[in-house]
């Protein structure tokens, strides 16, 4: 039992030491450039939708949370948000990097917004009705 508590107490230690070594990496660098331009949204509650579920990795509008200051998180949070943003940005919108169709299929089939994303940002989660609205919504504003 003593090498048991002995073995918990050098991995705790040894974690925090990690992690507080890991707060002398300078974490990536958190932007939020210019809107250049958006859809052509069919109505505001289409915005609404987007914005409330999306725009955090897919704009240059992202609410950075306080955890996003935080090494290693920061780091994971910053990827996101940029990998999300290279894949659809609705602030840099008629890039052409995807289209409607894709979009209303992950938010159907439920990959969108990410599990791991919902728990810190309960405001994104959407329910069967407002995920169908969102993706009626997306087909007439992005024209598909």
């Amino acid at each position: 039992m003593k090498k048991i508590l002995k073995l918990v107490v050098i991995v705790v230690v040894i974690g925090l030491v990690v992690l507080a070594l890991s707060q002398l990496i300078v974490a990536p660098l958190k932007t939020n450039p210019l809107v250049v331009s958006e859809p052509k949204w069919d109505s505001p509650q289409t915005r609404a939708l987007a914005k409330r579920a999306c725009f955090d990795c897919h704009s240059n509008e992202t609410v950075w949370p306080w955890y996003s200051n935080v090494p290693p998180i920061s780091w994971l949070v910053v990827s996101d948000t940029v990998r999300g943003r290279a894949r659809l940005n609705f602030s840099e919108w008629g890039q052409g990097r995807v289209g409607a169709g894709e979009i209303s299929e992950v938010i159907q089939e439920g990959e969108m917004p990410p599990a791991i994303y919902l728990p810190m940002h309960p405001n994104a989660r959407l329910s069967n009705l407002e995920k169908q609205q969102l993706i009626n919504g997306l087909s007439l504003s992005l024209g598909q």
